[in-house]
């Protein structure tokens, strides 16, 4: 599986330029549906706006629209929708909310101030990378859990632990790294305990900035 980009978590901004309020909402979405509602919650909240301009890109059927909700054509949605296909960034909604200050921008100042507020939203959420991982599971006796655990956590993300006559301890690792895994558990615990393969799982990991 190929990775892929997403927002971290939902965001908001909000900045002045020429007395015109641009506030900018962005948000994580799995569906067109998602999307369609998340425009329809801004278009509610700020219905005393000039313009709730938006853009989103969603992976399934592979969905791209915007519109620029009165705004001259060209000058909000498209940009806006710019800074997330320049990032790599899919499975997203973002909506722009303008309120007019009486001064006009120019078709120049729009594009301007729309980029900067879909990107400063973007900079606010920050963006994940979503891998595809293997979760194992490895069950051992108590005294053994210590260094198990401490294993778990330098070859992946710890998941959840089952305690009962023994430890089982869930573990997301990297694709293709569990016979590394299953290899160091082993030896480990002079073969005491034999990780097993749970299956695949997508996870986002956020990037550093």
């Amino acid at each position: 599986m190929t990775a892929f980009r997403i927002p971290t978590a939902p965001a908001e901004t909000e900045f002045t330029e020429k007395r015109s309020r641009f506030i900018g909402h962005i948000w994580p979405v799995e569906t067109e549906e998602e999307a369609r509602a998340r425009i329809e919650e801004m278009k509610k909240r700020y219905h005393d706006a000039r313009h709730n301009c938006w853009c989103y890109a969603v992976r399934a059927g592979g969905a791209v629209r915007y519109s620029d909700d009165g705004e001259p054509q060209g000058t909000a949605g498209q940009p806006m929708l710019g800074v997330f296909q320049k990032e790599g960034v899919e499975n997203f909604c973002c909506v722009v909310t303008r309120y007019f200050g009486g001064i006009l921008l120019g078709a120049g100042g729009l594009v301007r101030a729309y980029t900067r507020s879909a990107k400063d939203a973007l900079d606010a959420a920050g963006i994940s990378e979503v891998h595809r991982w293997t979760e194992a599971a490895v069950t051992c006796p108590y005294h053994l859990f210590e260094r198990v655990k401490l294993a778990c956590e330098d070859a992946g993300i710890p998941g959840d632990a089952a305690y009962g006559a023994e430890v089982t301890l869930r573990v997301i690792l990297p694709e293709e790294g569990e016979a590394d895994f299953i290899t160091r558990i082993t030896e480990l615990t002079a073969g005491c305990c034999v990780p097993k393969v749970c299956g695949a799982v997508l996870r986002a990991v956020p990037l550093q900035k």
